[in-house]
């Protein structure tokens, strides 16, 4: 049995059609027609039912199936696995990552990677630390960096904490005020931008209103990070977000809080699962570029490094 073969089957199931499946498989028909010939006579049963022009799976071809995607998988993880090992030359790293990291540090730090690694295929998923968790629980990522406390503290992730970000009130520049602080108080009389559910900026800034004694009013609720800044520059509002994230913008302003909210970001991966060598490789690069970032003082304002000593 030849993994062509079951690939070959595998394609068949899946369109219902033997010219299809040559087609996906790159392959001429009569030859595909072949290897699955071939397969069906070293199992000893038909997998297929060829009935006026409708292709239908045998229950043998029913049995095989789910079988046969396992064995491409497996095939398929081998092959990464012996490619990592031999020097990293090819691999993935799926990494999940919230939109203020996106937007600022971490785009140097994945070009630094590609250097180093330009084989590994890398893939970056935005969103909010909460959607970051629950596709890392789902196997869809090898990292994320999220945002502690963990909601529910999951004991099947492990994280390791690699930065602090101070948040503060994003305001249109010309209406800021000159205040070298604001207390979370002075947010009851201001209408706020607020991010989507779940993202941790808007749990942050509801729990910390609500310590103050106060439910407070949304002017407009449910965007993403650039929308939100898009809407404070409008004059629609203000909104709490990492000082990191106004770098650029000089419509924006951002004022401190009193008392001071800040955040802590991790690096997590399931515990049940070892990182791959590339998703090593990655997390010591990203290490290695934080360290030589805070040495030159080149991280960006309202952000800094957690060191093991912390």
């Amino acid at each position: 049995m030849q993994l062509q073969q079951l690939a070959s089957f595998v394609a068949v199931a899946e369109t219902r059609h033997f010219t299809q499946a040559a087609e996906r498989m790159r392959v001429a028909q009569p030859s595909l027609s072949k290897q699955i010939k071939a397969l069906e006579t070293e199992l000893g049963a038909p997998l297929f039912s060829r009935a006026r022009g409708n292709v239908t799976l045998t229950p043998a071809g029913e049995a095989l199936l789910p079988l046969a995607r396992r064995m491409l998988a497996d095939a398929d993880t081998a092959r990464r696995e012996v490619a990592e090992l031999a020097g990293l030359r090819r691999g993935r790293v799926r990494l999940g990552a919230t939109p203020s990291l996106c937007a600022g540090l971490l785009a140097d730090a994945l070009a630094r990677f590609h250097d180093d690694y330009p084989g590994v295929e890398l893939q970056v998923e935005e969103g909010g630390s909460r959607d970051l968790v629950r596709a890392l629980a789902r196997g869809q990522l090898d990292l994320a960096l999220i945002i502690l406390p963990l909601q529910g503290d999951d004991p099947a992730l492990v994280t390791e904490e690699i930065l602090r970000e101070t948040l503060v009130i994003a305001a249109p520049a010309h209406l800021a005020g000159r205040k070298p602080y604001l207390r979370i108080e002075e947010l009851r009389r201001r209408p706020l931008v607020m991010f989507r559910r779940g993202y941790d900026l808007r749990e942050a800034t509801l729990a910390a209103c609500r310590q103050a004694g106060f439910e407070p009013r949304f002017a407009v609720e449910g965007g993403e990070m650039d929308a939100v800044l898009r809407f404070v520059e409008a004059g629609l509002g203000v909104a709490v977000v990492p000082s990191m994230v106004l770098d650029g913008r000089p419509n924006l302003a951002g004022t401190p809080l009193l008392p001071g909210l800040t955040r802590t970001i991790a690096l997590a991966h399931r515990k049940d699962v070892e990182p791959t060598r590339a998703a090593h490789a990655f997390r010591a690069t990203l290490l290695a570029f934080l360290t030589e970032a805070t040495r030159e003082g080149t991280l960006p304002e309202g952000v800094e490094a957690v060191t093991e000593g912390d």
